[in-house]
């Protein structure tokens, strides 16, 4: 993959705007009162982050013109959902979504095509994995994964390799403070691994044990499937705060429910 070349996408790379931080703050103060041009604006000043992402794929045998259209699809995404009260660089935001866009086109564009059984195999065992180290604090064996959902091992690693391992749910997105946040908490799961066993061990009777924010957010995450962005918004705290209160309500709930 050429990486050297200065025009990409018909947009000549060496002469791409770098913007100053006070920069970006006052276009995206625009941006969200809905001018399009700033967001235009903030579009190209933050192509050198698409690029900077591209190189890291260089050993790959994709194109640059369409890894960088990619790229761009992610850093499009970024700013739609990026929150300034984050106390987070756009960057260390955007990074993961542009990197986790161009992943997801690779391995859908693979020259050697992937069944839809054999990704639905592949999703199964890496919702398993995540949801069985979540609650065990420890990675399984194919042989646990391959018990869980009812699939031999053999076609478990069979799936796997064919999507070549696509980013993990707990890939960090930034660190707050020691409050890590992960991909898995920026996106939607209506139908969450979490909610399964919460239903299965009492729900109702352990969420007595919560106050009042941590019932709302726990009721937001797993009954109503929304992000913790979403959730961050709507009761006016931070993300970093969300986590940390939903990772002290399971831990309270799992603490009276094995007891």
């Amino acid at each position: 993959m050429a990486l050297n070349k200065v025009e990409i996408c018909g947009v000549n790379t060496s002469k791409l705007p770098l913007l100053k931080e006070a920069e970006k703050e006052a276009l995206f103060a625009r941006i969200k009162a809905g001018d399009k041009e700033a967001k235009e604006e903030y579009i190209k000043g933050n192509l050198r982050l698409v690029l900077s992402v591209i190189k890291r794929f260089s050993n790959s045998n994709e194109n640059a013109d369409d890894l960088f259209q990619i790229g761009c699809i992610g850093l499009i995404k970024a700013i739609n959902n990026f929150n300034t009260e984050l106390n987070v660089k756009f960057s260390t935001y955007a990074v993961p979504m542009i990197i986790g866009e161009i992943r997801r086109y690779m391995r859908d564009n693979n020259s050697i095509r992937v069944s839809r059984s054999l990704r639905d195999t592949a999703y199964k065992a890496i919702y398993a994995k995540e949801g069985y180290m979540k609650t065990h604090l420890k990675e399984p064996t194919i042989q646990e994964i391959a018990s869980e959902i009812g699939i031999s091992k053999e076609d478990i690693v069979l799936a796997l390799d064919a999507i070549q391992a696509p980013m993990s749910l707990h890939e960090p997105v930034y660190n707050d403070g020691g409050d890590t946040l992960y991909v898995m908490d920026q996106i939607s799961d209506k139908k969450s691994k979490e909610e399964n066993w919460i239903e299965e061990l009492s729900l109702a009777a352990a969420m007595e044990h919560l106050g009042e924010r941590e019932k709302s957010i726990i009721r937001m995450r797993f009954f109503e499937g929304r992000t913790q962005m979403e959730i961050a918004k709507d009761i006016n705290i931070s993300q970093a705060q969300v986590s940390r209160l939903e990772k002290n309500a399971l831990r309270t709930m799992r603490q009276y429910l094995v007891s």
